[in-house]
């Protein structure tokens, strides 16, 4: 208290002053309230307007035509669209067993040839001579093996004597049969059915053991050649089919029969190696062309399905219109498969419910609906 101060002996004199020491704060308290109490009017008015000024532009906005789907349960497929390559069942080099000149010719490239058809043939001679010496040798050696095998039932030679010319007929005829299978390789046969694709024999042409003669394919059955991306391998395992589309035949569909998938992925793209079987009877798919793939990975009975395009997105969210009792009304939806230009709704929908599919741009929530068609189902708009 300072010296000069006058306090006030009565009792209403001491509340004034008290009051005229706290008036700052009472003012500053007073206008908070004021401001807070302002602020919540203006909230309230400004929501006011704005259901006021919804609820008459929903009275002034006219009713939308539109396409109802009458939701009804369907069948929707995990499809897996590959690219791949036709190769041949067989793919198989010739080499030559034998050394000879090539006396003649007997098939060109790109004919198709049947087992044990003859495509060439080398020069005879010398192995028509080394055939007869080694017959002569053998009549030799089995003549002289008779002779010695009398002498033995008479006890006048040992029998050490008779296994060395037993042993001396074996070797000719072994020598012999040897110079019976080159001669029989002077003709050069196809090893199995198929086309030629590529023939290095010419006549006259010299050949040496291990020299390429030709290539031939096996094409009556072919492969279908496809890589499986890691993350479906799984799902492509249990398969037993695939249809299979053919671009090089105006798109000619064909069933593939699963045949082998790889255990380990062949490159770097981490992508497993599936053979499918192929039926080829008349030869019209050739090595190397190319094909599509439609693996159905997984397939969902009772789904609830609606065109892709029926489906707006906006701020990340997908939602799709419902005509309910004349009026537009917005649902959020979750998507699951997709299949073509269908997709799967897994929240949001239900059997039963009419989603607008024609006209969902140009309505609003809460808008009238003129519904100038009904589609009951997906399948009515396959």
């Amino acid at each position: 208290m300072q010296p000069d101060e006058i306090i006030p002996q009565s009792r209403r004199g001491r509340i004034v002053k008290q009051l005229m020491q706290n008036l700052p704060r009472v003012l500053l308290l007073a206008l908070l309230i004021m401001i807070i109490a302002l602020s919540l009017a203006v909230k309230k008015k400004n929501a006011r307007l704005t259901a006021e000024k919804a609820a008459s532009l929903s009275r002034e906005r006219p009713s939308v035509n539109a396409v109802l789907l009458e939701i009804t349960p369907a069948v929707i497929h995990d499809r897996l669209n590959l690219p791949g390559e036709i190769e041949p069942w067989t793919r198989l080099e010739m080499l030559a067993k034998i050394r000879g000149t090539v006396e003649e010719v007997l098939v060109i490239e790109g004919q198709n040839v049947r087992e044990g058809e003859v495509l060439a043939r080398i020069e005879e001679a010398d192995y028509r001579i080394a055939l007869d010496a080694a017959t002569g040798n053998f009549e030799l050696a089995r003549v002289h093996r008779e002779r010695i095998k009398g002498l033995f039932d008479q006890d006048i030679i040992p029998t050490a004597e008779l296994d060395k010319v037993e042993n001396q007929l074996c070797t000719t005829r072994a020598a012999m049969e040897d110079a019976m299978l080159n001669l029989s390789r002077c003709s050069i046969t196809a090893p199995m059915s198929g086309v030629i694709r590529r023939l290095d024999l010419k006549k006259g042409l010299m050949l040496s053991v291990g020299d390429p003669m030709a290539e031939l394919l096996r094409i009556d059955r072919v492969k279908a050649v496809i890589g499986i991306p890691e993350s479906d391998v799984a799902a492509v395992r249990g398969l037993d089919s695939v249809e299979l589309t053919i671009q090089a035949l105006e798109d000619r569909r064909v069933t593939g029969r699963k045949f082998f998938l790889s255990s380990s992925p062949d490159n770097q793209a981490r992508l497993y190696r599936l053979e499918l079987a192929v039926d080829n009877p008349r030869g019209e798919i050739l090595p190397g062309m190319f094909l599509r793939a439609d693996i159905v990975k997984k397939t969902m009975e009772q789904a609830v399905i609606v065109p892709l395009y029926a489906v707006l997105t906006r701020n990340d969210e997908h939602f799709v219109f419902v005509e309910k009792n004349g009026k537009a009304e917005k649902r959020l939806v979750t998507l699951g498969i997709m299949e073509q230009w269908l997709a799967q709704v897994t929240q949001g929908l239900a059997v039963g419910e009419r989603v607008i599919i024609e006209g969902q741009r140009d309505v609003e929530a809460g808008q009238q609906v003129n519904p100038v068609k009904l589609l009951s189902g997906a399948g009515a708009l396959r």
